[in-house]
């Protein structure tokens, strides 16, 4: 029978749980007069170490301890709670494990715990050290959930995972029932994957009374936030802030990128301790600044130590800091980042400056020409006070810009600037499993939504009616985009699932290619070119992905040295190699049918081309000078290809193809076209739907393609069916199209 805690308080609630409620000195008492008493850890039966005691007695000096009993009595009574604090309070380590003990007073009978995260290696440190903390053993009571990885058991008490992760749970349990407690972190990020679970997360509480929501913010969260899931105002439980560092606003008349560096030297030079934090804008400035600190470094005087620059990428594999104390001895780590890693550095507690440039990039999606636009601006007065936290009451905090700057009040959502087809498609997928409403804090642009849905209907993923055909609940099992979801369905009818399969693995994963040095440029340049096919880009990526997998093959040969002489990511090639597993244990799982490779021969080139424009027809432009300027179809906009492309550093005498199928139009960057392929106008009209044809804008790229199709549709026409009506000839034809379109 299910006990009834609604009447407790918290002080009350607290002493029934177990020893992480009693203070600190009746813990030495027991830890030092009563060794032969074993007090049982309830989560494993065991009983707990020494380390338990001396881990417990740290994180009763964390901000968030004092909030505890108002927590604990805030959740047996509501169904909500929001908790705001900066990542220094411990609330992304110490509530879920409070959250725990909640779902173990009632025998877990409503479920476990899940706590997200926005980034996949914060979920895995985080749960490495609640797993440490709550002494237990890492893939039992506690586990983690993240892309091509997982860590835990069906039995686990607590997991962290990312926010899409667990939307891709509810695929098949939408009402997430295994979950008594779901924790929903950083919600003041504001990611399109963090507002669509709680649009979710709303019509799964009216179906499920019993359930608890917490909300974890870095900062006060937004008014509709507030109200937004009973209609009045959550609870909100504000964390006492271990305190700011000294705000210094400094001129930066060179610029903030050269002011960063230089106060990074400067920082270093005064012989103060501490690591540094610098917030800069894009990966090209951490890149960059990294290669100029490292050179910097080696003419510091030895007396002042080394200095050290990590680039910890938001998202990238493989350049993230450890996130462990005590490093080498007179070494200051320069951590360089961008937004949204604020709360990336929950751990480290030897940051004593930060370096802020008071400016973050945004990719806002423009849905008439179906790519983002970068757009620079300044961070939001929570953002810039929780870079100032990281520091502590006794650091410093250097804004690069005037203090009179006003700075926004709350993050934009993501939802109103993102592509949101995928998300479009996922809800169309839970539309089916019963969850008919997301309601959203801040509604997507009616325009984006428009193009969503017309970029699916293109590629048959909706019915007649608007509602997710079969082709659609299939795309929607895959972790991909709709395209490259719809292009490996395809190389299933076109057998070559086997090097389709590469592609969209490598191109789902983060990029392989390292970005060298100046220096190393000419040698990187001539190492990928080795790997080039002369079909494209797409063909380039398999023949690496093929020569990665003979070097991991190969006894002799080291595939991280491998990696590193051929400038290629090892990170980034094993996150791909895993993806491939993935995709193809999906499609086995859905009983679709593989193909034997096949790469190289002339009919495979062929195939792979046509799976490739089964989901990518809508990226095909014409170089319509002969000199390099590509005219995208949809929306007549010229482009160049990347130079980094197979094709970008031909001159046009060499021969650059006329016609070009991408994957990627980096608009406001270099305005260029990547990873591209050559095609044609017949292979083009024999894939696109018709309808998509008809609606392209007027071109004499479209006249091209009318006058092929003309000249297609007189070589069929009969003979005796000269008066043969025009929709009856078009249904004729587009029957002996493909059949995923």
């Amino acid at each position: 029978m299910e006990q009834d805690i609604t009447g407790l308080t918290g002080e009350e609630y607290t002493e029934r749980i177990s020893p992480c409620c009693s203070d600190s000195e009746t813990l030495s008492q027991r830890d030092t007069e009563n060794d032969d008493i074993l007090e049982l850890n309830q989560f494993d039966g065991l009983p707990y170490s020494s380390r338990f005691y001396k881990l417990l007695r740290e994180r009763k000096e964390l901000p968030v301890w004092d909030a505890k009993c108002e927590f604990m009595d805030t959740l047996a009574k509501g169904r909500f709670v929001i908790v705001s604090g900066s990542a220094k309070t411990g609330r992304s380590s110490q509530i879920p494990q409070w959250c725990a003990e909640f779902c173990l007073s009632v025998q877990f009978q409503h479920g476990m715990v899940v706590c997200t995260q926005i980034h996949a290696q914060q979920a895995v440190d985080l749960a490495l050290r609640v797993a440490d903390e709550m002494d237990v053993n890492i893939g039992h009571e506690v586990g983690y959930s993240i892309p091509l990885e997982a860590c835990s058991h069906n039995d686990s008490v607590l997991r962290y995972c990312t926010d899409d992760m667990l939307l891709r749970e509810m695929m098949s349990d939408p009402l997430l029932e295994r979950y008594g407690v779901i924790v929903v972190d950083q919600a003041h990020q504001r990611t399109v994957a963090t507002d669509v679970l709680q649009g979710l997360l709303k019509d799964v509480a009216l179906q499920r009374p019993e359930l608890r929501v917490v909300l974890l913010t870095a900062v006060d969260p937004d008014p509709k936030q507030l109200v937004h899931f009973s209609g009045s105002a959550a609870p909100l439980i504000r964390l006492q802030s271990p305190g700011a560092g000294a705000g210094v606003h400094c001129s930066t008349g060179d610029g903030y990128f050269c002011s960063a560096l230089r106060l990074v030297l400067e920082i270093h030079r005064s012989e103060e301790e501490g690591d540094v934090v610098v917030f800069l804008v894009t990966t090209q400035e951490i890149d960059l600044a990294h290669d100029i600190l490292c050179h910097e470094g080696q003419s510091v005087p030895p007396e002042l130590g080394d200095l050290l620059p990590v680039a910890v990428h938001p998202g990238r594999p493989g350049n993230l800091p450890l996130l462990e104390e005590g490093g080498a001895a007179r070494t200051r780590r320069v951590f360089l980042t961008s937004s949204p890693n604020e709360d990336f550095f929950w751990a480290v507690g030897s940051i004593n400056f930060v370096i802020d440039a008071g400016l973050e990039k945004r990719n806002v999606y423009n849905p008439r020409i179906r790519t983002n636009s970068v757009l620079i601006q300044p961070i939001s007065t929570g953002q810039a006070e929780s870079r100032k936290q990281l520091t502590g009451p006794k650091g410093k905090c250097f804004c690069l810009y005037p203090k009179d700057r006003q700075l926004p009040v709350q993050i934009r959502p993501r939802v109103v600037e993102s592509d949101i087809t995928s998300t479009v498609l996922f809800l169309k997928r839970m539309e089916i499993a019963g969850l008919s409403h997301c309601d959203f804090i801040d509604r997507p642009d009616p325009g984006g939504l428009m193009q969503a849905l017309e970029e699916l209907d293109y590629l048959a993923a909706l019915d007649d009616d608007g509602n997710l055909s079969a082709m659609g609940i299939i795309m929607s099992e895959f972790p991909l985009e709709p395209q490259m979801a719809k292009t490996l369905l395809a190389s299933c009818e076109f057998d070559c699932f086997s090097e389709v399969v590469i592609i969209a693995a490598m191109l789902t994963a983060p990029t392989c290619f390292i970005v060298p040095s100046a220096d190393m440029k000419p040698e990187a340049t001539q190492s990928h070119m080795k790997f080039q096919h002369p079909e494209g880009d797409h063909f380039t990526l398999i023949n690496i992905y093929k020569a990665f997998k003979q070097s991991q093959q190969n006894p002799c040969c080291n595939e991280e040295k491998w990696c590193q002489d051929s400038f290629l990511s090892h990170a980034a090639l094993l996150a791909a190699d895993a993806l491939c597993s993935e995709l193809t244990d999906t499609l086995k799982r859905i009983e679709l049918p593989t193909s034997l490779p096949a790469f190289g021969s002339r009919s495979n080139t062929f195939s792979i081309k046509r799976a490739l424009l089964a989901g990518f027809f809508m990226q095909v432009a014409r170089d319509v000078d002969g000199s390099g300027n590509y005219l995208i179809l949809t929306h007549k906009h010229v482009a160049q290809l990347h130079p980094l492309s197979g094709y970008g550093a031909r001159t046009p005498k060499l021969g650059l193809p006329e016609w070009v199928l991408f994957h990627q139009h980096s608009f406001s960057e270099d305005n260029c076209l990547r990873t591209v392929t050559h095609t044609t106008p017949e292979e083009f009209i024999q894939m696109a739907p018709l309808y998509f044809f008809y609606n392209l804008p007027p071109s004499e790229s479209k006249d091209i393609l009318q006058n092929i199709l003309n000249h297609q549709y007189q070589k069929e026409k009969p003979a005796t069916s000269h008066e043969e009506p025009q929709e009856d000839r078009t249904s004729d034809r587009t029957s002996d199209r493909c059949v995923v379109q």
